[in-house]
């Protein structure tokens, strides 16, 4: 087999893909099988989904069990979030947020903490109450918000088990509004980081590093704050616009203000949009928000350094949670995404001058995205790694589930 992530930049090593269609069956081939790994919806952008056996869980029997009054939604793990809201919404209920695309799995997102923005609000590993995974012995653990571990388990790098059902915090569904504005100014930014980034329930700031912030989307829930006249300068679209500047942003989900539901406003792109590949490499990076000001100064520093080999950077907020391994554990952090060119040697290069210029500001890498930082260096940003460790020598004693890449940005010499 020759498979490929959703951009086409990494070609799994795996000699064998099972694709059961029962959990029974799961159970067989995890317990049997010497190393394996779940593969999802391949938005990751490494080898962290890679082993010498994958197993796809999309053939197993769909399941949405909402649940109004403990206000929770139980599903199966290979489901997206794109299925998962048509889903919610036939029902009148709605998650907490979402990331800039819809299309991706919600165990996939999980594992990795992926996010969407906010200040409030926390990535979308931070909606779960609920988790069922196959272990290497083939036993399915159980385990509920509030019991042993359980902060260990949700975010657990693929490194745990074969995650089979997943149940999630739910909400009355709600509208929100979109709007861009064009041009803002550093200075701008700089004075007033709190302010902007609290001028919507999710606001996103767009740029190539230039003269000025290119485009800032702001999304905010109806009924929603006084619309301000002046944006800090900023002046406010006049059409739709796409996150990379002259691309057609007929795919992008509608701003102007137009009210839309949660689920067609909060991802970036559109619900009925499938993208094919991304023609793109991509790295994320989370400083605390306490050195954001001066983490996006030391990069507008190398930005020459990187420019030429940079589609478009996207920084947001997220709140503070308690997952062991997710990078807002116990802090508030920003976000700083780079979407580059398919040119991985270029783009190596870049995080070279991106991971130096964030070293003073204790910035953890995303997960599921491509970055130079070994384990030794990680190490330091996570209190929580050695309990972590130890949950996966306890839940996979004979390490059916790790692969180079967790040996060597995760767990290390530990």
């Amino acid at each position: 087999m020759r498979e490929t992530n959703w951009a086409g930049t990494y070609t799994y090593l795996a000699g064998k893909l099972h694709r059961p269609s029962t959990l029974e069956q799961v159970r067989e081939i995890v317990a049997s099988s010497p190393r394996l790994r779940v593969l999802g919806s391949r938005h990751s952008f490494t080898g962290i989904a890679d082993s010498s056996e994958l197993l796809l869980l999309h053939a197993l029997p769909e399941e949405v069990a909402v649940d109004h009054a403990a206000r929770t939604v139980t599903v199966s793990a290979a489901i997206t979030y794109g299925r998962l809201a048509q889903a919610l919404n036939a029902e009148g209920m709605a998650l907490h947020n979402l990331a800039s695309l819809p299309h991706i799995s919600v165990a996939g997102a999980v594992a990795t903490a992926t996010h969407g923005s906010g200040d409030v609000n926390g990535n979308l590993a931070t909606a779960v109450a609920g988790v069922e995974l196959v272990t290497s012995s083939g036993d399915i653990v159980r385990a509920s918000r509030g019991d042993a571990d359980f902060e260990g388990l949700v975010v657990g790098l693929g490194a745990l088990g074969a995650v089979t059902r997943l149940t999630l915090d739910i909400e009355p569904s709600y509208q929100v509004s979109q709007r861009v504005f064009e041009g803002l100014s550093w200075d701008a930014l700089f004075d007033h980081f709190d302010a902007i980034t609290a001028s919507g329930t999710s606001v996103s700031l767009f740029t190539n590093w230039g003269d000025e912030i290119d485009q800032v989307w702001v999304k905010d829930r109806l009924p929603g704050r006084p619309e301000r006249s002046d944006f800090w300068g900023a002046t406010p679209a006049n059409a739709n616009r796409h996150p990379v500047l002259g691309r057609d942003p007929a795919n992008c989900s509608q701003q102007l203000g137009v009210p839309g539901l949660w689920s067609d406003r909060l991802p970036h792109f559109r619900m009925g949009f499938t993208p094919g590949a991304g023609d793109e490499i991509q790295s994320e990076y989370f400083p605390p928000r306490r050195h954001a000001v001066a983490a996006i100064q030391a990069l507008r520093a190398v930005a020459d350094r990187i420019r030429h080999v940079l589609q478009v950077c996207e920084i947001r907020t997220i709140a503070a949670d308690r997952l062991w391994m997710s990078p807002q554990y116990e802090q508030d952090t920003i976000a700083i995404h780079f979407s580059w060119t398919r040119d991985r040697a270029s783009v190596e290069r870049a995080l070279v001058e991106v991971e130096a210029a964030l070293s003073p500001f204790e910035a953890r890498p995303h997960w599921g995205k491509l970055f130079l930082q070994d384990a030794a260096s990680i190490a330091a940003l996570y209190r929580r790694l050695p309990d972590f460790t130890r949950l996966v020598e306890r839940l996979d004693p004979r390490a059916a589930f790790r692969n180079d890449w967790f040996e060597n940005r995760v767990l290390g010499a530990i």
